[in-house]
């Protein structure tokens, strides 16, 4: 697995990362630690030493799996968690950046993922009520303190980056992005190119549409995010076929998989660009982590930047209130 740099940083990860977020929460049960902890096992094997998770995420279940799956690979491993959230009663509760809950969570964090120090901490979501400097600072003073090595935020705005970057150099910004995901190509990927900040690009494949094997009749657990999101409509699943049929056509020239060209896709846009594909199955893992082995060339991102072009994606990413509020 070759490596990539995030950004100026100096923090350097394998070119695919692991989202671990769906093997205990967002996509129907939690699985099987005992099933999940060789598939992250499986990961570090095939290169991967990027991994991916948060509080929220279970809540802290995810956590506590991936600090006892990675506990043996200290030191070998870079591992993100987010904060930012209220949790009550095993639920998300509202936004909460305050100084003294960033503290509360690092701590709680360093605990359940079995670390001395966070390798990088995200703010999960931007909150409104404290300002980002605030934020910022916080970590910042947490940096200073041993306890965090790296400052991220998640779909954060332009400004909102430059105002936490003038505090605290930012490392990373984990937003979502793939070939049906794009609007952060207008402003926010030329500013964080410009600050020398990364890009962790969640749900590269489309939250498992790009792979080709979901279509107008697949059902989805009860739980399942995927049932409450407008581009997940059978209405929309039919109209955005059309982007899975151009991925098809290079998937045959490469002899590759419509999920590998999606990856390889989000990989060719920029070399501070790493994608955090997530899966439950090791075949799947597998076939993601292929994807770094695939040069598109100039000609074929023309055809595919062209093409998709004409393609009109049906359905937003998101329900309004998911897009304001949600850690996914």
């Amino acid at each position: 697995m070759q490596k990539r740099k995030l950004g100026n940083s100096g923090l350097e990860v394998s070119a695919n990362g692991l989202g671990c977020m769906g093997m205990s929460f967002g996509y129907g049960p939690a699985k099987d630690t005992k099933e999940m902890i060789p598939l992250i096992h499986a990961a570090v094997e095939q290169g991967v030493t990027f991994f991916d998770t948060a509080e929220v995420y279970g809540p802290f279940t995810n956590e506590e799996l991936v600090g006892e799956a990675l506990e043996p690979f200290k030191g070998n491993v870079v591992i993100a968690t987010k904060f930012g959230f209220n949790i009550q009663d095993g639920k998300m509760a509202g936004l909460n950046s305050r100084p003294e809950n960033i503290r509360a969570v690092a701590e709680a964090s360093m605990k359940r993922l079995r670390v001395d120090v966070i390798d990088l901490f995200y703010q999960h979501r931007v909150d409104p009520n404290v300002p980002i400097e605030d934020v910022a600072g916080t970590v910042k003073d947490l940096i200073q303190e041993g306890k965090v090595k790296h400052f991220g935020l998640s779909e954060a705005g332009a400004q909102t980056i430059r105002r936490a970057h003038a505090v605290q150099p930012v490392t990373a910004l984990q937003s979502e992005y793939s070939l049906w995901t794009r609007q952060h190509e207008k402003e926010i990927i030329p500013t964080i190119e410009e600050l020398g900040i990364g890009l962790v690009a969640y749900s590269p494949l489309g939250k498992g549409f790009l792979t080709g094997k979901i279509d107008e009749t697949t059902q989805f657990a009860a739980g399942d995010i995927r049932n409450t999101l407008p581009r997940y409509t059978e209405e929309a699943r039919i109209a955005n076929k059309a982007l899975l049929d151009l991925l098809d056509q290079f998937a045959e020239r490469h002899n590759a998989t419509t999920a590998q060209i999606a990856l390889a896709w989000v990989l060719a846009q920029k070399p501070w660009i790493v994608p955090i594909p997530g899966t439950t199955k090791l075949h799947r893992l597998t076939e993601n982590n292929g994807a770094a082995t695939i040069q598109l060339t100039a000609d074929e991102l023309r055809e595919i930047e062209e093409a998709s072009a004409q393609i009109d994606v049906v359905g937003n990413r998101y329900t309004e209130q998911m897009e304001k509020s949600t850690g996914l």
